[in-house]
Formats: C-alpha cells, structure tokens, sequence
C-alpha cells in the first residue's frame, strides 16, 4: 500500500506540474493555429451544405450533418478552461501510466534517470506514431478514424516494449528484438487514404502545427520523467507517508 500510495501521489503532482508548463506552451503555439484551421475548416463545408441544399430531392442527404443538441464549450473562456482542465488530467494520467510501467518492468525512475525515462515516454507517445501519422489540425483528410487508433495504439505498445527489453536486458539478443519492435508498426504502415484529397488547410499552417505539437510534447515528457523520479524519492523518505501506508 505504501508503494502505491508514493506512486500514486508522486505522478499526480508530476504530472500536473509538468502539465501546467505543457498547457501553457500549447496555449501559446498550439492553440492559435488550431483556431486559424478552424477557419478554413468551415469555409470548405459551407459550400458542401450550400450545395446539398439546392439539390433538394427525397433521397438526398447533405454533405455534412451537425448534431444541433450536441454540446460544446463557448469559444473563448469557457472553451480554454475545458481544454486546460483535460490537458492537465492528461498530464496525470501519462505521469501514472509511466510509473505502472516502472514498477512492472522493475526499473526504478530517479532524478538521475527521469530525463531517459521521459524520452522513452516522448519517442513511445509523441515521435514514433508522427512518423506514420503527424499531427493533424481540424479540415485536413485522413484515413478511417478506427484504423488509425488501431495503428496508433499498437505503435505506442511496440515502440514502448521495444524500449524496455532492451534497457531492461542490455545484451544484443534484446537489441536485436528491441530493434524488430520499433521497426515492425513503420513495415506495416500507417493507414492512408484511398484517394489523393486537397485540403484546405495550408501546407505551412499544417508543418508549424506538427513542429509545435512535437515540441510542446517534449517538454512534457523531457520534464515529467525527472519530476517523477524526484517525488518518488521524497515521498520514499517522508515519515509521515510511511506511517499512513504502515496503517492503511
């Protein structure tokens, strides 16, 4: 109970901290763009509903159809609060996920070890699952949305097993099993569309926000791994976390 309860309050308060300094650079780099693809978003689907609707017959179905009932932050205050309150349970839950993994896999996280393990986070997550499908702002075409969560989450599962065998085992049988880890989602390939599709979104607008998402991604994981492991061992030294875990 007393390691779960380190774990636990450790990558809570890694995760925010390091989340507040991830929301904030999204505010600052991310955000903006996502608004300025908005804008180009919703002047392609207004012709597509202008269109749909002169050619009115019984059997006809418009381009596009918005749920009116659907609930949706207010632009502005409301819709940033949202987005923060969800960066930041992100946050959490990464900082979670990294130490289950830790206590799993036996590998300690300490401040001396936190920014490799922070990589490994940022490469599993982030970097690898970009070289297949990059980020991709509102109005841009994709494949089928159920493959490319399939793809993405195998990826993550490959490229973070991939890393563990070969920083748990260290040998070049787990080197070579590692690399075929890695390599194998790439081999496979990401789901792409069938046809070639324009999009309205500018290509510069498109290259800053996967530059900008990779970056702020970073910076994350680069700061949660060490924040982790310096909790960790705090909260392995607190008496008074001791006691309550001697009694829970």
């Amino acid at each position: 109970m007393k390691l779960f309860q380190r774990l636990f309050f450790a990558a809570v308060l890694a995760g925010l901290i390091a989340g507040i300094g991830m929301t904030a650079l999204q505010q600052w780099r991310v955000a903006p763009l996502i608004l300025a693809a908005e804008v180009y978003e919703t002047a392609e689907a207004a012709p597509a509903h202008d269109h749909a609707a002169s050619a009115a017959t019984p059997a006809a179905a418009p381009a596009h159809e918005h749920d009116e009932s659907a609930w949706a932050p207010h632009d502005g205050f409301e819709r940033t609060a949202y987005t923060v309150l969800a960066d930041l349970l992100a946050a959490a839950g990464f900082a979670l996920l990294l130490g289950a993994v830790s206590v799993l896999s036996g590998i300690e996280i300490t401040p001396r070890n936190g920014v490799l393990w922070g990589l490994g986070g940022f490469l599993a997550f982030q970097l690898a699952p970009a070289f297949g499908l990059a980020p991709e702002l509102p109005g841009m075409p994709a494949a089928d949305l159920v493959a490319r969560q399939i793809w993405w989450i195998s990826t993550v599962i490959a490229t973070g097993a991939g890393l563990l065998v070969i920083a748990k085992y260290r040998n070049w049988t787990a080197v070579g099993a590692g690399a075929v880890l890695l390599l194998l989602p790439h081999i496979i390939g990401a789901p792409q569309l069938v046809a070639e599709q324009e999009s309205a979104v500018p290509a510069r607008l498109a290259t800053e926000f996967a530059a900008s998402t990779l970056t702020v991604s970073a910076v994350f994981w680069l700061s949660v791994g060490p924040l982790l492991g310096w909790f960790s061992g705090r909260f392995a030294k607190s008496p008074s976390l001791a006691f309550k875990g001697a009694h829970a």
